[in-house]
């Protein structure tokens, strides 16, 4: 990231439009809204403006005005919601340039909020995530999370923690007058309590992660029992290849598509059968190890006399399908025809259902949404691990330990000055973000 000044940007989607935004903020912010509009009108009221710079026209826009701290990055900031054509566009971006302004860089708004305490990175990533989302239920999630509920959770425990530690410390230095025993108890039951807590939250199956990067659903079935159609059924396009040949798939063939409202990256895979073709086997292969960690639909030919012939003993799934209802058998459980397109919307409708109950699970709580937060827990319950092993007698042990896992928890909110990771987060931003 560059250095501060004042930075602006294209907040609305590059290209042709009827209307682009042009933010801008920093110390020259006022400055460039006065050269480029007249007099500042009041904060947080747009106004229509006539645009001009060294006596040439640009545009006749909107333009509003946030002095700071009350913006959103908490500098001075304005907005310019100008034409979106390229020339008006290229003009106010030639303007602010010779007003002393630089481009910003990806996140580079949110960041400067950050600093300025107007966020913490967890509701900065919230921002990303509301852009990016793409179903009604990652967009409830990220919205959720951009109004406080996982930074609350996470400054809860951090502040539990300075608790505890205070006790630990006390241990230390009332050793000798009777008092250490009582504050390391203190400290060791509050520190069991949080760890507790935090091993309830990461508990979770991965829910959070699944709903904002999309569940993993795997086709699984013999050949022939109609995987590549499912996929195609369920995606309403020709994502797999078709043919009555077995082992046509060889690969695994992923589709994403939103399943009641949740992401869902549905595979299909090569049909589990024993072979002796090295690569139809190393499908097979990979058919079974892609369908770990996520969830997995088996596919059977309701036909077929023995529907489940090469498929592995201990093979389980989430749910299973009988297929190719339209040639007439009776099996117990869902029954479709691909066919004829029979039962198909129970078939949607079923697994709707099941993947609801998995990524809404215990919704009442913050989910967890990103891998560097899982590793962050992670590394603080090891540390609260190693101090509630800690002896009596050794209360300095406890209270390093608490101090590391407060430092690990507080890498999620940004409470920690680490610049690396801020670089890490909001490298991926949109450039007016």
């Amino acid at each position: 990231m560059s250095g501060p000044g004042s930075i602006f940007a294209l907040s609305s989607a590059p290209g042709r439009a009827g209307v682009a935004v042009v933010r801008v903020s920093g110390p020259l912010a006022g400055a460039a809204l006065t050269a480029l509009a007249g007099p500042l009108p009041a904060p947080r009221q747009a106004v229509l403006r006539r645009l001009a710079f060294d006596g040439v026209q640009i545009d006749r826009a909107l333009v509003l005005w946030f002095a700071s701290p009350a913006s959103f990055t908490g500098e001075d900031l304005a907005e310019f919601h100008i034409h979106g054509g390229r020339a008006v566009r290229e003009a106010v971006f030639s303007a602010l340039l010779r007003c002393g302004l630089r481009p910003a860089e990806p996140g580079e708004f949110s960041r400067r909020a950050l600093e300025n305490g107007k966020l913490d990175l967890t509701r900065a990533e919230a921002i990303a995530d509301v852009i990016d989302a793409e179903t009604p239920a990652q967009l409830r999630q990220a919205l959720r999370q951009q109004d406080g509920a996982l930074a609350d959770l996470y400054e809860g425990w951090r502040v539990d923690l300075i608790v505890a530690l205070g006790r630990a410390e006390a241990a230390i230095d009332f050793s000798d007058d009777g008092v250490g025993d009582v504050e390391f108890a203190a400290a060791r039951i509050k520190a069991s309590e949080i760890h507790e807590q935090i091993q309830d939250h990461t508990d979770d199956s991965g829910r959070g992660e699944a709903l904002r990067e999309g569940l993993r659903l795997t086709i699984l079935g013999p050949p022939n029992a109609g995987k590549s159609s499912l996929i195609n059924a369920l995606a309403r396009r020709d994502v797999a290849i078709v043919s009555d040949t077995p082992g046509t798939t060889r690969d695994v063939v992923e589709a994403r598509l939103d399943l009641g409202g949740y992401l869902l990256s549905v595979a299909d895979t090569a049909g589990v059968r024993q072979t002796g073709d090295a690569i139809e086997a190393e499908g097979v292969r990979r058919a079974l190890s892609h369908a770990q960690g996520g969830m997995t639909l088996l596919l059977l030919d309701g036909s077929a006399k023995d529907p489940r012939a090469g498929l592995p003993a201990d093979l389980q799934a989430d749910l299973t399908i009988w297929n190719k209802a339209d040639l007439g058998f009776t099996r117990d459980g869902l029954s479709i025809s691909l066919k004829t397109g029979d039962g198909l919307a129970q078939l949607i409708e079923a697994l709707t259902e099941k993947v609801r109950a998995r990524l809404e699970a215990g919704s009442d709580a913050p989910a967890l949404t990103r891998s560097r937060h899982r590793h962050a827990l992670g590394e603080a319950l090891a540390h609260l691990r190693h101090g509630l092993d800690a002896p009596s007698d050794q209360p300095e042990l406890l209270a390093e330990d608490l101090r590391l896992a407060m430092r690990a928890i507080g890498r999620i909110t940004g409470r920690v000055d680490v610049e690396e990771l801020l670089d890490f987060v909001f490298r991926d931003f949109c450039i007016g973000k």
